[in-house]
């Protein structure tokens, strides 16, 4: 039954004697819902908004109380799109499935490089929003900055995330004359499970059973640079491996993954950057907050690197919270880690 002929049903069978505005607001309330496919049968996709920065503020506040978090605030000489469609997925469990990015971008004339910015959360959590106030710093600093939406563990598993991501590289590979992109200076970056996943979309150019098979599929993904800020390149890193020995407290890995470490081992091994270092990996920055646990993996990778006179660079923040990059007094210091490293790669 339309929603058409709910509401016309509800009209001849209403006998309420109020006024017409309630009347009103209850047949909108119905109309919404059923426009929001919560009853017609369509699944919803699933969300968990737990990471979000003012969540975090409060779970860092006590022992970080200066901690102020960075504003969604586009730079004067920067323009912006939001929410623009990059690939349409037409069957997924949630019927059509549109995924967007927000691009910020230098007013001033002329070709860029780009940055494609992934956002963290576990790969369950968080969303597109979260890297705005990043990408506007660093698009005020002559780059094409682009935030993407990916889907989550909640709607789909590994490895849907890279497949998303990577379409989203040959979108604006192949739009780059459009928003005046240079396609031979294209970074990535991440942070936390989006630094795992920029690290491994990086260094896995070519990998067919990483490409998928979403969007412009004759344009490469190939990245000339990558920005890991804490994510972790090693999966069977204890701290990261051994988080599934309480069966009441599943890890963010196993929820990804669809299983833990020990059920499937070999998927949690793929997924580890740190197996695709090599003479093909592109320049690497690495920007690190004081908790060890996120380093798994990255001195491994930088000997790897080494061994190939690949140019790497390491910051260590000492006394930060994890998610550091969301919040002054951390955040500029950031955004200026990054700029410098990407001129190093592409200007200088």
């Amino acid at each position: 039954m339309s929603v058409d002929h709910i509401l016309v049903s509800m009209k001849k069978s209403a006998s309420i004697q109020s006024s017409g505005l309630a009347l009103s607001l209850i047949i909108i309330s119905i109309s919404e819902i059923l426009n929001g496919q919560a009853l017609i049968g369509k699944k919803v996709i699933p969300r968990d908004t737990t990471y979000q920065v003012s969540i975090v503020a409060k779970q860092i506040a006590r022992e970080f109380p200066y901690a102020v978090p960075a504003k969604d605030n586009t730079p004067e000489g920067v323009k912006e799109i939001r929410d623009l469609v990059y690939v349409t997925l037409p069957e997924t469990p949630y019927g059509k499935r549109e995924l967007h990015l927000d691009i910020f971008r230098p007013e001033q004339a002329g070709t860029y490089p780009a940055l494609i910015m992934i956002h963290g959360g576990g790969w369950r959590s968080g969303t597109k929003g979260m890297q705005v106030p990043l990408a506007q710093q660093v698009a005020a600093k002559g780059y094409v900055t682009v935030c993407v939406e990916y889907r989550l563990s909640m709607e789909a598993l590994y490895p849907a995330a890279i497949f998303d991501i990577k379409a989203a590289i040959r979108f604006v590979r192949a739009k780059a004359k459009k928003f005046n992109i240079d396609p031979d200076r294209i970074a990535i970056s991440g942070c936390s499970a989006g630094g795992q996943l920029a690290a491994l979309i990086g260094m896995t150019d070519g990998v067919k059973k990483f490409e998928g098979d979403e969007g412009y599929l004759s344009v490469s993904s190939k990245v000339q640079a990558i920005i890991d800020i804490d994510g972790i390149l090693d999966f069977t890193d204890p701290n990261e491996s051994a988080k599934d020995n309480d069966p009441a407290k599943r890890s963010a890995g196993a929820y990804w993954f669809g299983a833990t470490y020990k059920e499937k081992p070999k998927l949690w091994i793929e997924a580890s950057p740190l197996i695709y270092a090599g003479s093909n990996t592109p320049p690497m920055l690495f920007i690190n907050s004081a908790l060890p646990r996120f380093h798994a993996g990255r001195d491994s990778v930088i000997a790897i690197l080494n061994k190939h006179d690949i140019y790497t660079e390491v910051h260590t923040i000492p006394v930060t919270p994890h998610p550091f990059w969301l919040f002054h007094p951390w955040f500029s210091q950031t955004a200026e880690y990054m700029t410098a490293f990407l001129d190093k790669v592409f200007k200088d």
